[in-house]
């Protein structure tokens, strides 16, 4: 910091002096590397036993100043505590907390301004699958290239391309899955530097809610859309079959089931079920695993499903967005990262 600071036990005084009093004080340096002891008067002679060891003096030093800070990096938390962490050369994901926004305060809300601040964050990601390809989205979740998509997006995959919103491409591997959740973790090979996305808190998520969707629709990379947060806590259930993959080279829709009843094709024998945020911010095949951000340009969910009526999905040039997309809450993805960066693969 360059600001200076006047210590306490610094004290400057301008009136009439005690000749006298001036025996007992302690003259401080004027910047003292400690704080000067406080007056004191002189300690009566202490005798050492025979044998005895003399008692060991305390030093203040090094270690006592990293442990204040730890204690004031644990009480602060949140964004603050990862500032701490990047400092000491941690690759940790920015949780950002719920005072924390990504766009100013007088841009809240601002379309423009969210999808500028937040659409490096957000990645292409493009699988080659043994019955064709599959298209999809990520989002960057560390600068050194960790990047969190559905599993549905990668599932099956023998090699995964990664496309950045600045036009870089990159090699990926498959970190962990959780096909109970629909969650991957991806690391990018080579990678640094990348901006990471803030991830918000979706406890705190509305119905009502402003949001904006990022994501590459139909290998559109970096396309926006916004809408509203429509509902909370919807029961999505999605295949785990590898073989029905989001976005397939053969036209498929990724299909899932809601309200008892399948969407976008059969859903196979292998399912899981999820709490989703539903919103009506326009989704399309292709924005499977990328962002669903808040006013504040935090990411509070992963885009996962859409709706489309059984007409629409018999070709992939008919289906569209009808209002009815789903993400998974940002809070499922935070409980499961360290379960992904141990390299399960449920």
């Amino acid at each position: 910091m360059t600001e200076s600071i006047r210590r306490s036990g610094e004290h400057e005084y301008e009136g009439p002096q005690d000749p006298y009093s001036q025996q007992h004080v302690h003259s401080a340096p004027v910047n003292p590397e400690w704080p000067p002891p406080p007056p004191y008067e002189p300690a009566a002679a202490t005798v050492t036993a025979p044998g005895a060891e003399p008692a060991r003096q305390r030093t203040r030093g090094p270690i006592a100043l990293l442990a204040a800070v730890a204690i004031v990096a644990a009480a602060v938390g949140g964004g603050t505590a990862y500032a701490f962490q990047e400092l000491t050369g941690k690759d940790t994901v920015a949780s950002a907390g719920t005072t924390t926004a990504v766009v100013p305060a007088s841009k809240r809300g601002d379309v423009a301004a969210i999808a500028s601040a937040v659409s490096p964050s957000v990645v292409e990601i493009q699988g080659t699958l043994d019955n064709g390809s599959s298209t999809g989205s990520g989002v960057v979740i560390t600068s050194g290239g960790e990047i969190v998509t559905n599993n549905h997006v990668v599932s099956g995959a023998s090699s995964i391309k990664v496309r950045t919103s600045d036009g870089k491409g990159y090699t990926a591997d498959v970190v962990g899955t959780d096909s109970s959740k629909d969650l991957a973790l991806i690391k990018l090979r080579g990678a640094s530097g990348l901006s990471a996305a803030a991830l918000g808190d979706s406890s705190d998520v509305k119905v009502g809610d402003s949001v904006v969707a990022i994501g590459s629709p139909e290998g559109l990379t970096g396309t926006v859309t916004s809408g509203i947060v429509s509902a909370l806590d919807r029961d999505v259930t999605v295949s785990t079959d590898e073989s029905q993959n989001q976005g397939q080279g053969d036209g498929g829709q990724w299909p899932f089931q809601f309200g008892g009843r399948q969407f976008n094709g059969d859903t196979g024998s292998s399912t899981t079920t999820y709490k989703a945020i539903q919103t009506d911010a326009s989704l399309n095949p292709g924005n499977s695993g990328g962002a669903l951000i808040d006013a504040s340009g935090r990411v509070i969910g992963i885009n996962s499903a859409m709706y489309s009526s059984s007409s629409q999905a018999s070709s992939s040039s008919d289906a569209g967005s009808v209002g009815l997309g789903f993400a998974i809450p940002v809070n499922t993805v935070k409980s499961d990262l360290a379960k992904l960066r141990s390299g399960s693969t449920s």
